[in-house]
């Protein structure tokens, strides 16, 4: 990866047109041909890039251009459209350059497979007397993600979600509906389970008959500080 801090102006010239006026600014080269020009702000989002396929070339300003104080142009072509990003560089201020090898992606903690997994293995979460049948209980709509059955031996269909919202309880709903015309489960009632469930959910969860429950996925996992709580 390029790293280049300048002071310049960028102009993105195609489909769309739009001018980043004189400002000292990051020049990101990244191995893939993508440019991204970031300012001290914004957050993560760049103010203005070109996705790859690109080619960068590096170009002699005009007379015009360097009567205004250009030292250096960039064109950065994209190889898909006409589209182009110009960015005129007037000063250089810093430039690095670094191989960061290859990436091995972003590994999430806390997914919704870490949840059925401890969940299962600690099925008493639910309630007292609970047993679990399977996991990935197949139906023809697709798999639910818990299927046990509580002290009575009524079946009961779990789906999971990090963060619970309307469309986990409507997907639980269709299980449900289906699960419920099978007379060797029937009657089946839902539990829709997640470490964060939000509000509208709930209503509509518990307008349906469905109860919610809230993870402590630290917890469950063994890893909870009870010494560093509050309360």
């Amino acid at each position: 990866m390029r790293l280049v801090i300048a002071k310049c102006s960028v102009d993105y010239v195609g489909r769309l047109k739009a001018h980043l006026p004189l400002a000292i600014r990051l020049l990101l080269v990244k191995a893939d041909g993508s440019v991204l020009v970031h300012s001290d702000g914004g957050s993560y989002k760049p103010l203005n890039w070109m996705s790859p396929p690109a080619t960068l070339r590096t170009v002699l300003p005009t007379d015009a251009e360097l009567e205004d104080g250009v030292v250096e142009q960039w064109v950065v072509q994209s190889t898909k459209a006409d589209d182009k990003l110009i960015i005129n560089i007037h000063e250089h201020i810093h430039e690095s350059s670094h191989d960061l090898g290859t990436d091995p992606g972003l590994i999430k903690d806390g997914v919704e497979a870490d949840l059925q997994r401890l969940l299962a293995a600690q099925i008493e979460l639910l309630g007292s007397g609970f047993t679990l049948v399977r996991r990935e209980y197949f139906t023809a709509i697709g798999p639910v993600d818990i299927l046990a059955r509580d002290a009575q031996g009524a079946a009961v269909a779990i789906e999971l979600k990090r963060r619970g919202d309307i469309d986990g309880v409507e997907q639980l709903t269709r299980y449900l509906e289906l699960l419920n015309r099978d007379p060797l489960l029937a009657p089946v009632r839902g539990i829709f389970a997640a470490q964060q469930i939000k509000p509208q959910a709930r209503v509509l969860a518990e307008d349906r008959g469905i109860e919610c429950l809230t993870l402590d996925y630290d917890a469950m996992r063994g890893v909870d500080d009870s010494a560093s709580r509050l309360f």
